[in-house]
Order: structure tokens, then sequence, then C-alpha cells
């Protein structure tokens, strides 16, 4: 298995925990939380595409691991000091980080992720991630888009702005790549996010009709319980109902019936008449 540093530099390129969560070294405990939280809702594995599910399950780990040394005090201490830290104790976190986040964070709804894409939109940080990306890429458009969050080719115009402008801010240097970009990439690009996007839709789509149908089974389920329960308190009024009438009858009848008295025979008389005989 790769190391966790291994994993930093391949998920995030750095191999500093500092680095991948985006800030300073003396960040206090509630900014280390907040970062973490930001990165995480990005890969969340619940609430990406299925096609980037399997990495965004991998990053989503290495991100509570990380997390996981830096907010235990003896951990970062010997962290910052060393560039150490126990690679095997920390492999607990790596096994359950669903119940890891769960533990730290509320619920994520639909809601969170858009409020975030709001704020995220124009931001510092998407300006740094687009920098970062279009100097790694070397303008490279298509990993610009997989890179950056919440950008798709409907983003394209407004990205190309923000580019060229640090560009002409001299920022970023200007590659050819990207001012001078072949047509028929464009339309590739623009064929596969297509594509893309009307099966994320169709996926959306069995999942609310799924939802539906378990939701109706469930209430289908509850309703044959109910009936079930319904019969079988009638069923146990019926018989109750039997055990009383009978019970009564029996006990009137033992009533009216009088008992007979048996006859006294005198065993010596017989005996006196079968001698006098």
């Amino acid at each position: 298995m790769a190391s966790l540093l291994d994993l930093c530099d391949q998920y995030f390129g750095a191999r500093d925990f500092y680095e991948v969560l985006k800030i300073p070294k003396t960040a206090n405990e509630k900014e280390v939380k907040k970062a973490y939280h930001k990165l995480s809702l990005l890969v969340h594995p619940d609430r990406v595409e299925e096609d980037v599910k399997v990495e965004a399950t991998e990053k989503f780990k290495v991100l509570g691991r990380i997390h996981s040394i830096l907010s235990d005090n003896d951990k970062r201490k010997i962290y910052d000091e060393t560039g150490q830290f126990d690679e095997e104790s920390d492999e607990v976190v790596m096994r359950n980080w669903s119940d890891y986040w769960r533990s730290l964070f509320k619920p994520i709804t639909v809601k969170d992720i858009k409020d975030y894409e709001d704020n995220y939109k124009g931001s510092e940080a998407e300006i740094k991630d687009l920098k970062r990306a279009y100097t790694d890429s070397k303008g490279d458009m298509d990993y610009i888009l997989e890179a950056v969050p919440f950008t798709n080719c409907d983003e394209e115009p407004r990205l190309h702005a923000i580019i060229e402008d640090l560009i002409a801010q001299g920022e970023v240097p200007e590659y050819k790549s990207f001012t001078e970009e072949d047509e028929k990439k464009k339309q590739r690009r623009k064929r596969k996010w297509a594509k893309e996007a009307k099966e994320a839709e169709r996926l959306e789509k069995m999942l609310k009709i799924e939802d539906e149908e378990n939701a109706a089974t469930n209430d289908l389920a509850l309703a044959i319980q109910n009936r079930n329960k319904d019969r079988a308190g009638q069923a146990d009024s019926f018989f109750d109902s039997l055990i009383e009438k009978y019970a009564k009858k029996a006990e009137k009848s033992s009533k009216t019936k009088s008992p007979k008295t048996p006859a006294k025979s005198s065993s010596k008389g017989t005996r006196k008449s079968k001698r006098s005989t």
C-alpha cells in the first residue's frame, strides 16, 4: 500500500499536510477543521458523479487521515518537529473514514453543496485553484475543468476571462495551448461534457424513481402489517368471545343440575338376613 505522503502527492500535488489543506503551519484547531471540512465537501463520495467516485473516495480517506493527525496535539507536535507520523495507528481512520467524518460534522445536504458552490465561484480560493491548474497543465483547458471544482463547459467563457486577466497582469505565463486552442479539441470536450451531463441526468432520474418505488414499497409493507395486526386483533376478540360464551354456559349448566344422593346400605343387616334364611 502506498504511504500517506505518496497519496498526498498523487491526489493533491503536495507532500506536506498543511499544503494539502491549504492552511499555514500556524493554523489553530478550528482553522484545521474548517479547511478539512471545506476540502472534504468537494470530494465527498456521496456527492460526486459515479465515474469519479472511486478516486473521490481515496481523496476523502487521505483528508481524513491528515485531519486525524493535525487535530491531535501530540501527533501534530511530532509531525511539526520531525515530519514523522505513525502510519499504522492511523490506518483505523482509513478503514472507518465515513464514521470518522460523521462524528465531526453534521450530515451534508444538497443545499450545503449549493451554498458552498455559490461562495466558491469568483472567490480567492477559486482563482488560486485556477492559477494552479492552469500552470500545472500549461494551459490545458481539459485539465483545468477537471481540476477546478464546480466547472464545466458552460463555465468556459467566465474561466477564460479570469485567466486572460491573470495573463495580462503577469501573474501566470501565456501558453499557446490555451490562447490558440484547436477548435476540434474544444468540440470534443463539449461533446464529452454533454454526454456526461446526459448520463448524470439519467442517473438522477433513476435514483428518483428508485426512491419513489422504495417509498411505495415501504407504505405497502406498513399497510399489510397494520392489516395483519387488525386481523389478529379481530381473531383474538372472536376467540375471546367464544371462550366467554361457552364458559358461561358451562357454569350455568353446572348450577341447574342437582347432585344425586347415593343410597346407604347396611352391610350388617344384609348379613343378618342371610343368617335367618
